[in-house]
């Protein structure tokens, strides 16, 4: 029986998150005021005030995201948790990796938050807005989403950019091609097939600047091997040197989120609960739909972190 520790991705923001942890503990406040810090913006002003369009926006969203998830960790850690002691595994959903990364050691909290201002600036200016488009593919397997992304090429780029499993996949790619791909996997049977309101065609060849511009920030950025393995996104597998995991990072902003698979490697190797440690319950609810026999706990109010530290700890 073991344990691993999972961090959510955009689309878990929520004006407001955070704030309880930060009211109620001093190792959370700190958090939030060294990203603040960090970005030169009272990022943290947004995150509890809104308005909820400018919290969206990608470049406040994913440095956003990822301060909650830290602050839950530092209050664990503040009170008793030893993360690799504890926690056999961490792995993240695509900018949740580096809220992983951090939380195990590889990126400082500073040098996360830029990282991810950078990534979330870099992913939004690679494609003009309107040229790009990802919908949600539901209740087709994984090789008939991919067939139909292959027939749809020829409108432009179409990939898979999430298998989030339980018959969920989405695609991203040119307008025209997702829309076209959209199309084809109604006709072979998908229960739905919806194009997503987001600003750009987030894990698809298109970010091939986004992912130059994470190159050249992550080799000017230090980092340590992880205190606990991290399974990368693009791999779905354990990664446990620093330089690897860089080259992982700068393949993911153009490759696909294994979450399915992620999920299902945990299972194989002995993980019995995921904790979902920030805003929201959307891992805790997708790991529910791959693996029957995995617990998913969401951990991001007080009254979480102090039920997470009498199991964990004890």
């Amino acid at each position: 029986m073991s344990i691993a520790f999972t961090f959510p991705g955009q689309g878990s923001q929520s004006v407001g998150m955070g704030k309880d942890l930060a009211d109620a503990y001093p190792e959370a406040r700190a958090v939030f005021e060294e990203v603040d810090e960090a970005l030169g913006q009272k990022l943290s002003d947004i995150m509890w005030n809104g308005p909820e369009e400018t919290l969206t926006l990608t470049a406040n969203a994913q440095p956003a995201l990822m301060a909650v998830s830290m602050a839950a960790i530092r209050v664990l850690e503040a009170r008793g948790l030893n993360l690799s002691g504890k926690v056999a595994y961490v792995a993240g959903h695509s900018l949740g990796e580096y809220s992983a990364l951090c939380a195990a050691g590889t990126f400082s909290l500073a040098d996360t938050a830029r990282l991810l201002r950078i990534r979330g600036d870099a992913m939004q200016t690679a494609v003009p807005v309107g040229q790009g488009a990802m919908a949600a593919i539901i209740g087709l397997e994984h090789d008939d989403v991919d067939a139909v992304c292959v027939e749809a090429r020829a409108a432009g780029v179409c990939q898979i950019a999430n298998d989030n499993g339980g018959g969920q996949l989405v695609i991203s790619g040119s307008k025209a091609a997702v829309e076209k791909a959209a199309a084809l996997a109604t006709e072979k049977g998908a229960k739905r097939a919806i194009m997503l309101p987001v600003s750009a065609p987030f894990h698809s060849d298109l970010m091939a600047p986004a992912a130059d511009a994470m190159r050249h920030a992550l080799d000017k950025v230090e980092k340590n091997n992880p205190v606990v393995p991290v399974i990368a996104n693009v791999r779905a597998a354990p990664v446990y040197d620093a330089d690897e995991i860089a080259r992982l990072l700068v393949s993911q902003v153009t490759g696909q989120v294994r979450w399915r698979e992620t999920v299902e490697w945990f299972g194989a190797n002995g993980v019995t609960t995921l904790y979902e440690i920030g805003s929201g319950k959307v891992l805790t609810g997708l790991a529910r739909r791959i693996d029957k026999n995995i617990s998913g706990i969401a951990v991001n109010t007080p009254a979480d972190i102090e039920t997470a530290l009498a199991a964990i700890v004890g």
